[in-house]
């Protein structure tokens, strides 16, 4: 049902339950302010969580890991601290193919507990009946070699081929299979860690390093490192990984962390970070969270990046270099303002992380770089929306709405690239009928006012109307329209790009049948030969496509975006030349944006399927669960194919 947030006093009040779960001082530093005794404000119901945090409520978690990269199990103790209602006799956590080994509280006498059974994508409840007095409980455990948020690397998939390699990803409801906790977005938590790796090894993790930088090795020769969290964050966010990982420094505060052979390469890809940080603190306010370094992760990572907190992970696909992706770096920098400090509180509102991103990362970029190259963004942008809404099946689609009702689906894959694209296009007619000075001076607000806190489509509404639009601007901008109904509104204001006019031109004269040697590229930028790409027609003879290949070598592109839109033209065509390029592709990286869709066009046709199934059946080991969850189902796939 969709929430129709008609006066401001009614939506007030229909906020209320969001009081926050930890009150935030507003001191520079972002530092929580210790909770009442016994205070249990409301967040709102998750139904992605089992949690009852009304009742019980995880407030920190303290991990000791260690990582057996032979069973393909982390093993240890999550200790848990809760705030309860007076009345509290236990506390509901979500687990995912975990073995609960012993429960027990502060005192180490053993607590009563019960594994529920275990629901699709959910996982299962684990019920702890609490002590009569104290806030802690010990839980021993091990994760499933299957468990969905971990992925472990063989040495031949690294780029070393020396060490094996592991890595989590807990977005959005994977963080249970990893660590017994309230997995909701909205009950944000503390964290610490101690990660005990072999000797040879290295840990990093979404929070800081505590001195010694690598501590005492035990008995086993294994070499424990220690991790503090002291800011409240969603439990997708927890964040672990270990290999032959070295560091690269970029700035005072910024650096890279990958495997040797990467490192430094990647350090001088991501040079501008500092420039990029710089100019979201001018638009929107202090980073609060101390350092930002950059994990660049072996191939197998599923997305281009993830923002977890201090340590955005990456994806080697970036690294064209020439500096060229680098927008993805200044989009996973965004979420250190929107996402991972005022983050949704439910997976039904994930545009309210990933809109006001796409929006603010336009902003960075503008900043680093001009406004001529932001709009390249911008209009590449849209065109990744109008796909995305064909996607999900056009306009009148519930699925093109950004606030989403996703109970009893799993959000993995139910959260398409809408909330992206239409996110920051409502922004963007938001900025159009207020202008950049009212809107920057509200978002900065924004997240001074509601750092460390969730956020719900109806509750912005109420602030929006409340602190930053003017009478008859609502109505202007028709946000119920833009968060709640389906389609995108036609008010959007347009996007234009002069460079982009001038690639058209281009097009126009190679469509006419100019010849390719013709065509004027020179110093092209990646946005502007991915429009180039995707203004070719539908159907473009072998022969021509021949020769951009002989002209333009698109099928040995080191830039894997350029690359991904030529084998997207070559699937389509049936341009066997490519072919090889593409099997390469596919077996050699597993980004979830460029596999998915190469697959499906090739599940499409009368002829791929068998070309997908062969080169599936050989790259599915090497892909995280993020990525073969999704073409299981493109391919129809059953093991033994």
């Amino acid at each position: 049902m969709t929430d129709h947030p008609l006066r401001l006093i009614g939506v007030l009040r229909a906020i209320g339950i969001l009081t926050v779960l930890v009150t935030i001082a507003s001191c520079p530093n972002g530092r929580a302010a210790a909770p009442a005794q016994n205070a249990m404000p409301e967040v709102p119901h998750d139904a992605h969580s089992y949690a009852v945090p009304q009742s019980a409520r995880v407030t920190h978690v303290s991990l000791d890991l260690t990582p057996d990269f032979e069973t393909h199990k982390l093993s240890g103790t999550a200790t848990l601290s809760i705030t309860r209602a007076p009345n509290a006799r236990q506390v509901v956590l979500d687990t995912r193919d975990l073995t609960i080994r012993r429960v027990t509280d502060g005192r180490g006498a053993t607590l009563t507990f019960e594994v529920g059974p275990a629901k699709a994508f959910l996982g299962s409840p684990l019920t702890i009946t609490l002590p009569e007095a104290g806030n802690t409980l010990a839980i021993e455990y091990e994760t499933a070699p299957s468990a969905a948020a971990v992925q472990w690397l063989a040495p031949v998939q690294t780029a070393g081929k020396k060490l094996p390699f592991l890595f989590t990803q807990g977005e959005a409801v994977l963080t249970r299979s990893w660590v017994p906790t309230q997995d909701s977005p909205g009950i944000r938590q503390t964290y610490g860690a101690t990660i005990r790796v072999p000797s040879g090894m290295r840990a990093v993790m979404s929070a800081d390093h505590v001195p010694p930088d690598a501590g005492e090795k035990d008995a086993q020769g294994r070499t424990a490192f220690r991790f503090s969290m002291t800011k409240a964050i969603a439990p997708y966010l927890f964040a672990l990984a270990v290999g032959d990982i070295a560091f690269e420094p970029i700035g005072k505060n910024t650096g890279v962390y990958a495997e040797p052979s990467v490192a430094g390469k990647a350090a001088s890809e991501f040079a501008e970070v500092d420039q990029m940080m710089a100019a979201a603190e001018r638009l929107f306010g202090p980073y609060r969270w101390g350092r930002y370094d950059i994990l660049v992760l072996p191939p197998s990572f599923p997305y281009g990046g993830m923002e977890n907190p201090t340590l955005t992970f990456a994806t080697p696909t970036v690294l064209a270099g020439d500096r060229s992706l680098v927008n993805l770096v200044a989009h996973e920098l965004a979420h250190s303002w929107s996402g991972n400090l005022v983050t949704n509180a439910t997976w039904d509102d994930f545009w309210l992380n990933e809109g006001f991103t796409t929006y603010i990362e336009g902003r960075i970029m503008e900043e680093l770089r001009g406004r001529a190259y932001a709009d390249m963004l911008r209009v590449g942008g849209r065109q990744d929306m109008q796909a995305a809404v064909r996607e999900v099946g056009g306009p009148e689609s519930p699925d093109t709405r950004l606030h989403l009702e996703l109970t009893g689906k799993d959000p993995d894959a139910a959260m398409g690239g809408v909330a992206y694209e239409k996110g920051a296009a409502f922004l963007q007619t938001v900025e159009s009928i207020v202008g950049r000075t009212r809107l920057d001076a509200f978002l900065r607000d924004y997240f001074d006012r509601f750092a460390f806190q969730p956020m719900t489509s109806t509750r912005l509404v109420a602030l929006m109307n409340d602190k930053l639009l003017q009478p008859g601007e609502a109505d202007r901008i028709g946000i119920q329209k833009w968060i709640f109904e389906p389609g995108v509104p036609p008010n959007a204001p347009p996007v234009q790009s002069e460079a982009l006019e001038a690639v058209d031109a281009q097009v126009a004269t190679w469509k006419n049948g100019g010849a390719t040697s013709a065509l004027q590229t020179t110093k092209w930028s990646t946005q502007e030969w991915l429009h180039f790409l995707r203004a070719l027609p539908e159907t473009v003879p072998s022969a021509r496509l021949a020769e951009l290949d002989r002209a333009f070598a698109f099928s040995q592109s080191g830039n894997s975006e350029i690359l991904f839109a030529w084998l997207k033209i070559a699937i389509r065509n049936r341009f066997q030349p490519a072919f090889p390029a593409l099997e390469k592709f596919l077996l050699s990286q597993g980004r979830l944006k460029f596999i998915a869709p190469l697959y499906a066009d090739l599940e499409k046709t009368d002829w791929g399927r068998k070309i997908a199934i062969e080169i599936y059946r050989r790259a599915r080991p090497t892909y995280h669960f993020v990525s073969t969850n999704t073409i299981d189902q493109t391919l129809k796939w059953r093991e033994g194919q």
